[in-house]
């Protein structure tokens, strides 16, 4: 199959990543939310994506020409009724999803390949309720999908492996490097990395070892990252952290109190990440980004 219409699930931070740079690729693309609320915040995300590929690839009239390439519906039927491809971004809640592919399988054209963008759950999980188990695999991207251009495939065991292969094209074509997973595995090779450096980060800062900012520098300092654990979740977005932990939280109590004080300290008082404005930093200008802050 040749794709033509890309469908996007869920309009958050990555959501409207993956959007923009499959329009920015020639893709027309539909944005689906679950309300006008959401959207209007949405076409506030696409539209400061314009500037943001304008200047990081020096092509303000693709910029533009990407921007008018999505649409947006708050209907899931209007949303997929065109799709070649639907991608999942919608929360990481478990029981979300399996609502919001339920209601998918009987919305979706039978050609449109159904694809998860779940950071820590299997499609096995959800396969049974798309209606099409064979067409069902997972898509992953990292954030900031322009520059941190991976894009991790990974099939259930039902999964007909042609699908695998069209989306291995798929991520080619939008400027992605495409990382073939060989079997399941929760988190992919990128979270199953990533997510227990920032539980451990996590854990420290709940149980009073350190506050964020030594954690940080100690990380940078020590192996020459450019951004701590902390300045990493402000990134991905407090409110993914925060479902990522309340979720593992059931099988591993010891994260609970990380959960909790996410809620009280940062849920609870909108401090959502770097999207809006303040999380463990404060944006535009954070402080680990001062030429000072891994200075003694």
């Amino acid at each position: 199959m040749e794709f033509q219409h890309i469908t996007v699930a869920g309009s958050g931070v990555l959501g409207s990543q993956i959007a923009f740079q499959s329009a920015f690729h020639g893709f027309q693309v539909s944005v689906y939310d679950i309300n006008e609320t959401a959207i209007v915040k949405a076409k506030e995300r696409l539209l400061k994506l314009q500037d943001v590929y304008a200047d990081y690839f020096k092509d303000e009239e693709n910029a533009k020409a990407a921007l008018s390439r999505i649409t947006y519906s708050t209907s899931l039927q209007e949303a997929v009724k065109d799709a070649d491809l639907l991608i999942e971004a919608i929360p990481e809640l478990t029981e979300i999803k399996i609502s919001f592919y339920q209601e998918l399988a009987s919305v979706a054209p039978q050609k449109t390949i159904f694809a998860t963008n779940s950071s820590t759950l299997l499609p096995s999980q959800f396969a049974e309720y798309t209606g099409r188990p064979e067409k069902f695999l997972a898509l992953h991207f990292a954030n900031e999908v322009w520059k941190n251009n991976t894009a991790e495939i990974m099939g259930h065991s039902g999964t007909d492996e042609q699908y695998v292969d069209q989306l291995v094209e798929f991520a080619r074509e939008i400027g992605m490097v495409p990382l073939r997973i060989l079997k399941e595995q929760p988190g992919y090779i990128l979270n199953s990395l990533l997510v227990p450096l920032l539980n451990a980060a996590q854990g420290l800062w709940a149980k009073g070892v350190a506050d964020p900012e030594t954690i940080d520098k100690t990380w940078m300092l020590a192996t020459g990252a450019p951004m701590g654990p902390f300045a990493i979740l402000d990134v991905v977005g407090i409110e993914t952290a925060y479902n990522i932990v309340s979720t593992s939280a059931k099988a591993h109590p010891e994260l609970q109190p990380i959960a909790d004080r996410l809620k009280k300290e940062f849920i609870d008082q909108g401090k959502l990440g770097k999207g809006s404005g303040e999380g463990y930093y404060k944006y535009p200008n954070p402080a680990y980004l001062d030429p000072n802050f891994l200075k003694a």
